[in-house]
């Protein structure tokens, strides 16, 4: 049966449970209760002349906290760094692990917490980018589950205007960042860039670079707006927390 979402005032009641901040006794007995543990996986990269670099890594941010506020369970300090798609030319700040690099340093990070009574990993990423998802879907435990969430994985394509899919940079994330943190966003740089959608495809596996014509965003930031991004990012906690969230923790025994 479907929960209705808590309201606004009741979501900012109570303050996310994040790990960086607790003593030793205090996260034990979190995990005494709920043995999850949420982990933002965010990206360093360019996202348009508009848009600040941290983009993915701030919406995961929101998402991972407001669920841990609701849900009572721990979260993690953000990884803020993921595979970034190659592109055709320099954007200063820039900053991309090897796949390799972010499997190796999540396995590591996870075994540490799973010896020490994590039994549930929930992995939350903004980043549609294969060679980024491999990295997190195939990390190891010695029992814990670990589940891998594509926030983009959500249908919402009633809620756009010129796109049928999430981009970068684009329509999307514009305006996730507009609600987020309109602060952040400068929207009378943004520029409008599309690809067809081979060469969208390709791009997400890494097979293509980001053109040296795009600005650094592929989709129609033009079209973006804080009252969209809104009802976009409702749709990703509500959808997600109903799949993700609300079935019981595995038995901590």
């Amino acid at each position: 049966m479907t929960q209705p979402l808590p309201a606004p005032e009741a979501r900012t009641a109570l303050k996310p449970w994040r790990l960086k901040e607790l003593r030793p006794a205090e996260v034990a007995r979190r995990l005494a209760e709920d043995p999850r543990l949420i982990v933002p996986v965010g990206t360093c990269e360019q996202h348009g002349p508009h848009m600040p670099l941290g983009c993915d890594t701030i919406i995961v941010e929101h998402l991972a906290d407001d669920f841990s506020s609701e849900f009572r369970i721990l979260r993690a300090p953000t990884l803020e760094y993921g595979v970034n798609v190659a592109t055709e030319r320099g954007f200063p700040g820039n900053a991309s692990l090897r796949r390799k690099t972010l499997h190796r340093m999540l396995n590591d990070l996870i075994d540490s917490w799973e010896a020490n009574g994590i039994r549930e990993f929930v992995l939350l990423t903004a980043h549609e980018h294969d060679p980024h998802l491999e990295a997190l879907s195939t990390v190891v435990t010695s029992g814990a589950r670990i589940r891998v969430v594509d926030i983009f994985e959500v249908d919402f394509s009633d809620l756009l205007e010129a796109q049928s899919e999430p981009m970068h940079g684009d329509e999307v994330d514009t305006s996730l960042l507009l609600h987020l943190a309109p602060e952040l966003v400068a929207a009378d740089l943004a520029q409008d860039y599309m690809m067809s959608r081979d060469e969208l495809r390709r791009y997400r596996r890494g097979w293509l670079r980001v053109p040296k014509g795009s600005p650094g965003s592929i989709g129609r930031p033009r079209l973006a707006s804080a009252a969209k991004g809104e009802r976009i990012y409702e749709r990703l906690r509500s959808r997600i927390r109903e799949r993700v969230f609300i079935a019981p923790p595995p038995d901590s025994g």
